[in-house]
């Protein structure tokens, strides 16, 4: 019975910080749909970067039925995911200064595209250089962080400086420092992590965004259909055809 509460507990506590980014952050989530709007609408590309377990909501609107054909992931090798051995060492990764610039200066990125970064904590020095060296190479950059862990940690960047400090745009996910929104006696360690719930919810708003503003200007909206309805492999074909020059995960 105790299992089944903590459970509801979860359900409550994801729930409550999904309210308070609809809330909260409808300004920064419209933005940021505008922001890809504008760039899908003239030409532009998109691109999304995460790592860690943060990879888990750029990889989410990449190559994704319903979703927009033209998001790029960002891939940096040893860093995507858990796949990597050990494991650890992405996060190792994370902390390497000059990796950032390496991985834009050999990705087809140029000005004008769209990054998205996501980050939940902002402060080691692979997000922070991806958003600062983007914006110096004229990308615009949207960061998907936690505000709170620039008030509650230390920087390991060697600027002091987190995520938010180098994006055009910023959505706040609201996680708390830590990362887990249950405790219960017994147990040593605070547990069940809501960031990717979140943070994967502000992605997919964001998307829903930029679709309708394209949408309400005229513009076609480059979507894919799941090749699991009949005709969703014959429209993504023709989709992947019209826009295949801003469409780099099929190369």
């Amino acid at each position: 019975m105790s299992e089944n509460k903590l459970a509801g507990q979860f359900f409550d506590a994801a729930i409550g910080l999904l309210h308070r980014v609809r809330d909260e952050e409808a300004d920064s989530v419209a933005a940021a749909g505008t922001a890809i709007a504008d760039t899908v609408a003239s030409g532009g590309r998109l691109f999304a970067f995460g790592a860690g377990h943060s990879s888990l909501a750029a990889q989410d609107v990449v190559y994704r039925a319903g979703g927009l054909a033209l998001m790029n992931l960002l891939a940096v090798p040893g860093v995507v995911g858990i796949d990597v051995m050990p494991a650890t060492l992405g996060s190792a990764l994370e902390r390497v200064d000059g990796l950032a610039g390496a991985v834009l200066d050999s990705s087809p990125a140029k000005p004008g595209d769209v990054l998205v970064v996501i980050s939940l904590s902002g402060r080691n020095a692979l997000p922070v250089e991806m958003a600062m060296n983007a914006r110096a190479l004229g990308l615009k950059v949207i960061g998907v962080t936690s505000v709170a862990y620039a008030e509650g940690t230390r920087s390991r960047h060697k600027s002091g400086s987190f995520l938010k400090d180098h994006c055009d745009i910023v959505l706040d996910s609201k996680i708390a420092v830590g990362d887990a929104e249950l405790t219960k006696d017994g147990i040593d360690a605070p547990f069940a992590p809501a960031s990717t719930v979140v943070t994967t919810a502000l992605m997919q708003a964001v998307m829903a965004a930029a679709a309708g503003e394209l949408a309400d200007r005229g513009v076609e909206v480059p979507l894919l259909r799941s090749g699991n309805v009949d005709g969703g492999h014959e429209w993504n074909g023709r989709v992947m055809t019209e826009y295949r020059d801003r469409i780099f995960f099929r190369h």
